[in-house]
């Protein structure tokens, strides 16, 4: 018979987790306990803000007295003056009738008031004489605290309810309750969600920064967009308003950061540029660009890139594009293409380090570019075709190294070409034949510096463009489309902006149109890789550095010592302006599109302004459906027109189900897909009547 044993068991082991560990983890889960103790971060600011509070509570509360006795006063005599009494007299019009009446109770109650004064002075002299001094102590103390509480700075208090709310600047600083008001009243969340503080409100330069995570679902890109909402909730000018997703290993994609200055960070006077300073500059270091809002110093780095600068008349276009060519002037193992086509004095000193140099804005001019253009082709084919007999450790990969752009033997320095009123070639219609082929001279310009653009930067290339008009029609779409760094300052209208930065940048928050006129070189920057910024940052608003004609004067003067020094002047500085040895036919070959061309048949409106609107998101994986109502809007037409149009061109309206700030919503609009369609069939010239014809293939 085989008994059976009851028993438990008991295990020797610990749990594993100490006190301590069990104590702080129920500290963190705790609703309990206050969130301001859960983080090492907070209680330290929390601290520093009772250090302050402290500090600050003895002018407080002489404040608060003051404040006090003007309400006590102010209370004293209304009610000395019978105040209530005379205005219901007035008011039933028999202020006549009630004045002996009314003299006589504002004589009374002056009585009252003398009387109570000489009573109370009696008794505290008595109590004076009996206790001592501390009845005097005791007794300004209670009335100091009486009169603080009279006098608090509190809606509703006595004597302090305002008709109008006062200024919400910066309270929200003292008091986070403020800010989450303000992302409520911007419709930034909801009514009922909140936000959560990261970071408490603090100092950081001329302002203020803070950076709060944002409900489940809501999306810090919202927030960039819908700045200028927020600035208004906050009661501050949108310049002052810095507002930065969070992204990295610190980030998510509801976490944002804000800063907001004091005063208008761009209106001080600008600074020098910092080059004046050294006494020569490496072009593989970012060249010293400007400043943002917060004072921070923002770099541009240039070579494997390019650099397309556009703005109207007067707002620092040809400054901010000499800063970038500053930094290369320094380096005396780099080679300068200068074409300045306003025909002035601002790239004149530029002439004395230029490899090659004009200035002008004749057909003449445009040749000579063509030329220039047709070398630089050349010359990018020959150091590709180097590359292929250098070992790997000269060469690593099909791209110049520091080291190869040094070396004078292998001749392949860093080649900037700066371009200044860059749409005067491309909108020259001077008629050209290559390979026979007829074309105009802008048509040819614009095909040589896309290829430039595309291929040049590996090579040593760096392409710096700056136009006072920049829309569709003055530069291509695709020159646009493979220019890597992109500045705007101040345009006309977002079209413009979008044309300078890329599509959809407007609708992220980036609108160089509603920069002020008054600051002068302030603009948007979209870099082409890291800068001080940080590399995840998509585009940062910059003022850059100043840097008059005599400042650039001296830079171009120190750039032709450092050449003469290293024996690297050449072409038209040392006095060597030969015509360039071309080769047409090899240009022509690499071009491909010149030897094949196919002119693209035209877009018609609206289809033309909805596919510049959406952009990327035409591309696979961007948006399904887009609303009519969206896009009414943001093309400013008129609703009956746009769907008639739409509709001719193959574009046939829907429904579908979007989600907004008050739920899922069924709307009318179109498919992406739809839109794709009509593109290529009108390119194709497939649409007859409205429909889209198929190949019977």
């Amino acid at each position: 018979m085989n008994a059976v044993l009851e028993g438990e068991f008991v295990n020797d082991q610990s749990s594993g987790k100490s006190w301590a560990r069990r104590v702080a983890e129920w500290w963190q889960r705790s609703s309990r306990v206050p969130a301001v103790l859960k983080s090492r971060q907070l209680v330290i600011q929390a601290v520093k803000d009772l250090v302050v509070a402290v500090l600050r509570s003895p002018f407080r509360l002489v404040g608060a007295v003051a404040r006090g006795l003007v309400v006590a006063l102010r209370w004293w005599r209304s009610w000395v003056r019978v105040a209530d009494y005379r205005a219901a007299a007035e008011q039933s019009e028999k202020l006549a009738d009630k004045f002996t009446d009314i003299r006589s109770l504002g004589l009374f109650r002056w009585k009252v008031t003398g009387a109570t004064l000489a009573a109370t002075a009696m008794v505290v002299a008595v109590l004076d004489l009996v206790y001592g001094h501390r009845v005097l102590w005791v007794g300004g103390a209670t009335v100091a605290v009486g009169l603080a509480l009279l006098g608090r700075r509190k809606d509703g208090s006595p004597g302090r309810k305002p008709v109008l709310a006062g200024p919400r600047t910066l309270t929200w600083t003292m008091d986070p309750q403020v800010l989450v008001d303000a992302f409520r009243d911007a419709k930034l969340i909801g009514k009922d969600e909140s936000l959560r503080l990261v970071e408490r409100a603090t100092r950081q330069g001329d302002g203020w920064a803070v950076t709060v995570d944002l409900p489940a679902t809501r999306k810090a890109t919202d927030v960039v967009k819908n700045r200028e909402a927020l600035a208004s909730a906050l009661a501050v000018d949108e310049v002052q308003l810095i507002v930065e997703r969070v992204r990295g290993n610190g980030g998510h994609a509801g976490r944002v950061a804000l800063w907001v200055a004091d005063e208008d960070p761009y209106g001080s006077a600008p600074q020098r540029t910092p080059l004046l300073t050294v006494e020569r500059w490496d072009a593989w270091r970012p060249v010293p660009f400007g400043r943002d809002a917060r004072q921070r110093r923002v770099d541009l780095p240039l070579v494997w890139t390019s650099l397309l600068v556009g703005a109207i008349p007067r707002q620092g276009k040809t400054f901010a594009a000499r800063l970038a060519a500053a930094g290369l002037i320094l380096d005396p193992h780099t080679r300068l293409y200068v074409a300045d086509f306003k025909a002035g004095k601002d790239w004149y000193a530029a002439a004395q380090v230029a490899h090659r140099f004009m200035a002008g804005d004749e057909p003449a001019h445009v040749l000579a570019l063509v030329d220039w253009l047709v070398e630089l082709v050349s010359e990018v084919q020959g150091r590709y075709r180097r590359m292929q007999e250098l070992d790997d450790e000269v060469c690593p990969e099909s791209k110049i190294t520091p080291a190869m752009s040094r070396d004078l033997t292998l001749n392949m320095p860093v080649t900037a070409i700066f371009v200044d009123e860059v749409q005067i070639p491309l909108e020259d219609r001077t008629p050209l034949e290559v390979q026979g082929k007829k074309l105009t001279a802008g048509e040819y310009v614009g095909e040589l510096l896309t290829w430039l653009a595309r291929k040049g930067p590996a090579a040593g290339i760096v392409l710096v463009l700056a136009t006072q008009r920049p829309d569709s029609k003055t530069i291509p779409s695709n020159l646009r489309a493979v220019l890597g760094s992109r500045f705007a300052l101040r345009v006309m209208d977002w079209r413009d902006s979008n044309i300078v930065l890329g599509e959809q940048m407007n609708t992220r928050g980036y609108d160089s149109s509603r920069l002020l006129a008054t600051h002068k070189g302030v603009g948007i920057l979209r870099p082409d890789g890291e800068t001080t910024a940080g590399a995840d940052v998509l585009a940062t608003t910059v003022r850059t550095y100043y840097m008059p004609n005599e400042d650039w004067r001296t830079i171009c003067a120190q750039g032709r010592a450092l050449r003469e020094a290293e024996g690297t002047l050449s072409g038209h500085a040392a006095g060597q302006d030969h015509r360039p040895t071309l080769d047409h036919a090899a240009v022509a070959k690499a071009l491909g599109t010149v030897a094949e061309r196919t002119k693209e048949a035209e877009l018609p409106e609206p289809l033309a302004s909805v596919m510049e609107y959406l952009g990327d998101d035409l591309q696979p994986g961007g948006r399904d459906f887009v609303p009519t109502a969206e896009l009414v809007a943001a093309l400013d037409v008129e609703p009956k027109a746009f769907g008639l149009r739409m509709s001719e061109i193959g574009c046939k309206p829907t429904r579908d189900r979007i989600t907004t700030d008050d739920g899922v919503r069924q709307v009318r609009g179109y498919l992406v897909e739809d839109i794709r369609t009509a593109l290529t069939a009108l390119r194709n010239g497939t649409i007859v009547d409205g429909e889209v014809v198929e190949d019977d293939d």
